[in-house]
């Protein structure tokens, strides 16, 4: 009988990095480690400074990311008591837009003793929002100009993409942006970590990075219009030459070796995002069902056979999740963060006594309570866009709302209607697919959410009208990069060769669903109606009032 071979994905997300460890004839998990970061998001102070953050920041510590490999793959190795020259492969995943500054030998601007207080030499997070001004300037420059690969980005780029992030560092700190040999995605300068070789994803450069399979980077000029100084941004800072995910980057460097245990020439998969790696690993493989990575924010992925222009969704990519197909990819960038922000703040202390007594969560207090209430029972409705709008409307400035509260409104009420207002935002970006010919038929949830919250699952369903069904792993993005790194070792070290051999064998779902209720969706339907009225006029200028408030504290507390 043949030996059994392993692969493991590292996963490393907005607050942690984890390692899973998989049998590739399988999927099963053997083996995982969770290493939270030092340093956490940094969005208030600068680590070991006084140095406060402007407002809308959010940074890492690249350190934090060789901590992981250097805590959570000995541990996978020990806790499964595999050899280690039976893991053929590694693959990695991030958050992103999650860029970094660095020198040409990949050593981060922020570990430099002269640049270490200066914010813009650090890596800026996926949901660092600061960059509004810029990617205003970038979405007009375009439009000016009639560029027309906007269209693939639903007609507005991100403050949270890389070329926003790009040009405020440009703006901002042109010193940083002098002093960096190179600008990358932080999941590329990790492989490049591993591997010693560096590489460009095609996945953070199609869905952050305005670029195409077909039509490459936009061209020069577009870039020196948008700032002279930005003219030969890709040639001096970024590289052209983009490797297609499920390719192989590279091998294992004797130093990566030593902080991981693993031998030498292991084989490292071109890096990859969360979201998108996660596909596969819920065994999807072709159009029509849809992917939501549930966890701070969601990510929605969906694959399509054909191109389709729909406005306001984060992007298409041909080749960007799947190759041979298009991936489609839409967002809402506040769900868990969302819930923790209700409890941290808005939370009495009686729900605490009570999961104290019971010796559960507040979140399961509150789900619990929440889940006697009827739809429409508590006569709410909210806005879920704590931390901005993702998608369909691309605005980071609009903000949270809660409508319908009286003095008899209590917690687990209010719980729910922010859990319904995720779930109808959820439904804004599936009815904008399905509207512009990209068919959702099915819905896949993985990541934290689903596997905490079953309420909130039935409550999607309900309000989508759409039976979901969950991964059965717990960790989908780490799974997903596994089978990425054994198909980077190939079959003829115990791989695949492809990732549509690997997703039928290593990706799997719960048998458990979440089919809507016909008497909720009913009343949902009307709760929507009345969601969508309220998101077209906050949201799409009829009154830019949550515009106002947020530039009347910026000014207050510059005063």
């Amino acid at each position: 009988m043949a030996k059994r071979k392993y692969a493991i994905g590292v996963d490393f997300g907005t607050e942690s990095g984890r390692a899973v460890l998989v049998d590739v004839s399988n999927g099963k998990e053997l083996a995982t480690a969770v290493y939270p970061y030092s340093n956490r998001v940094i969005d208030e102070y600068l680590p070991g400074t006084k140095i406060r953050l402007e407002p809308d920041w959010a940074l890492q510590d690249p350190e934090d990311y060789i901590r992981t490999f250097k805590k959570t793959i000995p541990a996978v190795l020990k806790e499964s008591g595999i050899d280690p020259v039976d893991v053929i492969g590694v693959g990695v995943d991030f958050t992103a837009c999650t860029m970094m500054p660095v020198k040409s030998d990949g050593t981060p601007l922020c570990v430099i003793p002269q640049y270490r207080k200066n914010p813009h030499a650090w890596v800026k997070l996926w949901k660092h929002h600061a960059a509004q001004p810029e990617a205003d300037k970038i979405n007009a420059t375009a439009r000016a100009m009639g560029e027309s690969w906007l269209d693939r980005y639903g007609g507005k780029i991100s403050s949270e993409w890389f070329f926003s992030k790009t040009l405020q560092i440009l703006d901002e700190a042109p010193e940083i942006y002098n002093a960096a040999d190179r600008l990358l995605e932080a999941t590329d300068w990790v492989i490049w970590q591993l591997t010693g070789v560096e590489t460009r994803n095609s996945c953070t450069a199609g869905y952050k990075a305005m670029w195409s399979k077909r039509e490459g980077f936009p061209h020069n000029e577009y870039f020196a219009a948008l700032d002279p100084r930005l003219e030969h941004v890709v040639d001096e800072k970024l590289m052209r030459d983009i490797s297609p995910i499920g390719n192989k980057a590279g091998e294992l460097t004797a130093q990566a070796a030593r902080w991981t245990g693993l031998k030498p020439g292991t084989a490292v998969a071109v890096a990859n995002v969360d979201a998108h790696v996660a596909v596969p690993a819920t065994s999807v493989a072709e159009p029509g069902r849809m992917v939501m990575i549930m966890g701070t924010s969601i990510c929605h992925m969906v694959l399509g056979k054909e191109e389709h222009l729909v406005p306001g969704i984060c992007g298409y990519v041909e080749d960007g999740i799947l190759p041979g197909l298009f991936g489609y990819e839409a967002g809402q960038s506040c769900v868990g963060d969302h819930f923790a922000w209700f409890i941290e703040n808005a939370t009495p202390p009686q729900y605490f006594a009570e999961a104290k007594k019971d010796k559960v969560s507040v979140h399961a207090i509150l789900e619990r309570e929440a889940a006697r209430l009827r739809p429409g029972e508590s006569g709410l409705l909210a806005l879920d866009w704590w931390n901005g709008n993702r998608s369909v409307l691309v605005d980071v400035d609009l903000t949270g709302m809660l409508l319908g509260a009286t003095l008899a409104t209590k917690a687990p009420e209010m719980y729910r209607a922010l859990i319904e207002a995720t779930a109808f935002g959820t439904r804004v970006i599936v009815d904008a697919l399905d509207n512009n010919g990209v068919p959702v038929n099915e819905l896949v949830a993985c990541g934290g959410l689903p596997e905490k919250n079953k309420l909130l699952m039935q409550i999607y369903a309900d309000v989508t009208g759409r039976e979901f069904k969950v991964s059965a792993s717990a960790q989908t993005p780490a799974l997903g990069s596994a089978m990425f790194g054994a198909v980077a070792a190939g079959k003829a070290a115990g791989g695949y060769d492809t990732i549509f051999d690997a997703a039928p064998r290593m990706g799997h779902l719960k048998k458990q669903t979440f089919k809507p209720n016909p008497e909720a969706q009913k009343v949902y339907d009307k709760l929507y109606a009345e969601y969508v009225t309220l998101h077209d006029y906050f949201g799409r200028g009829v009154n830019d009032v949550m515009k106002r408030l947020k530039a009347i504290k910026v000014e207050t507390r510059k005063a």
